[in-house]
């Protein structure tokens, strides 16, 4: 876990910088102690290998066991790991393996919200690139655990047009041309194109090689318009201003995929604690 492991790292400095004073002097280096961490309220877990490691990080000869796995349905008090070894060790660590646990895990509850509301319609619940700066692929894996869909990682695993893209005033041949250019050079690529209007979807569908079409911030009923249009092997992805209140109707419009930035930028964080005992 190379880009986890330098956030761990991040993480931990951050925290105990030149040294945990509080335990050095209150609790003593070699007290036994074990440890539960427990789900204060019903939640979908993720981040729960991060957190072993980081109690880990901090002392190799703490024994962690992880009771859940990501994705796990938890109702509250649930235990979702148990540690034991030095008591300074499980303090040290306490903070920021919660911190994981707790942020991820609210971005997995929150999609899983999500992903309850549409079932039932065709419409699969996609992510964003709004995410945490640095944080991204554990977000992202948080949301598959909540039961969501990646989308592109970032700029470099898939051609997404956008209208800024087309603000000079691409014509369609030139775009055309990008797109089989894309194509030849990156064939593993997909290729989405973004349509304000249902003018755009009409002269997106003449074009070849175009994968998805992601109709931005439209209607429910311009939405069933531009799907009335739909073409074989072409997905249509609704997206903008998407909340809870909203997405049902959305996903019965007929579309393919629903992406959600509030998935990663606005989930709330998930109440976990950390319950220590003295050990023998």
């Amino acid at each position: 876990m190379p880009a986890e492991a330098d956030l761990i790292a991040l993480a931990l400095a951050e925290d105990i910088g030149s040294g945990d004073v509080t335990t050095k002097y209150f609790t003593g280096t070699e007290r036994p102690a074990t440890g539960r961490i427990v789900a204060r309220e019903a939640c979908i877990l993720a981040g729960v290998d991060l957190a072993a490691e980081i109690f880990r990080r901090v002392d190799p000869a703490l024994r962690v066991a992880s009771l859940k796995q990501d994705g796990a349905d938890l109702a509250a008090g649930s235990v979702v790991m148990e540690i034991a070894g030095r008591a300074s060790s499980l303090l040290t660590a306490e903070r920021t393996a919660l911190n994981f646990l707790q942020r991820l895990s609210g971005v997995a509850t929150l999609t899983k919200t999500y992903v309850e509301a549409v079932r039932g319609t065709r419409a699969r619940i996609l992510d964003t690139r709004k995410t945490t700066p640095g944080w991204r692929v554990l977000e992202k894996a948080a949301v598959v655990a909540g039961g969501g869909t990646n989308h592109r990682l970032g700029l470099f695993d898939m051609v997404m047009v956008k209208d800024n893209h087309l603000a000079a005033g691409t014509s369609l041949p030139e775009l055309q041309q990008a797109i089989s250019k894309a194509q030849s050079e990156n064939p593993q690529l997909r290729i989405e194109l973004e349509a304000d209007t249902l003018d755009q979807v009409r002269q997106f569908l003449t074009l070849d090689g175009v994968d998805v079409i992601l109709l931005d911030n439209m209607s429910p009923a311009l939405l069933r318009e531009a799907v009335a249009l739909r073409k074989p092997g072409l997905l249509f992805e609704a997206s903008g201003g998407v909340t809870l209140e909203t997405v049902r109707q959305i996903a019965e419009t007929g579309v393919d995929l629903i992406s959600v930035g509030a998935l990663t930028h606005s989930a709330r964080a998930v109440d976990f604690s950390l319950e220590v005992a003295g050990g023998s």
